[in-house]
């Protein structure tokens, strides 16, 4: 009876680390079928690129700017 306490401790441990990637590769099936983009996402993403592209500009701008004043 004494070893079998000392041996409960042991043998939990690779009974969790199963039983927690078993749940874990359930969880991933599930996620595995393809979402369909949101709409506002989509538009989100285009206005956040127009501004990237603007402040590149910008900055463009100013580094023609600040290397004609220092010629």
């Amino acid at each position: 009876m004494d070893k079998l306490i000392y041996l409960l401790p042991i043998l939990a441990c690779p009974i969790m680390m199963g039983a927690m990637m078993w749940f874990m590769m359930r969880g991933n099936n599930a996620a595995a079928t393809p979402a369909q983009p949101d709409p506002n996402t989509q538009e989100a993403i285009a206005v956040l690129r127009a501004e990237i592209a603007t402040l590149r500009a910008a900055q463009t701008g100013q580094a023609h700017h600040t290397s004609d004043s220092a010629a």
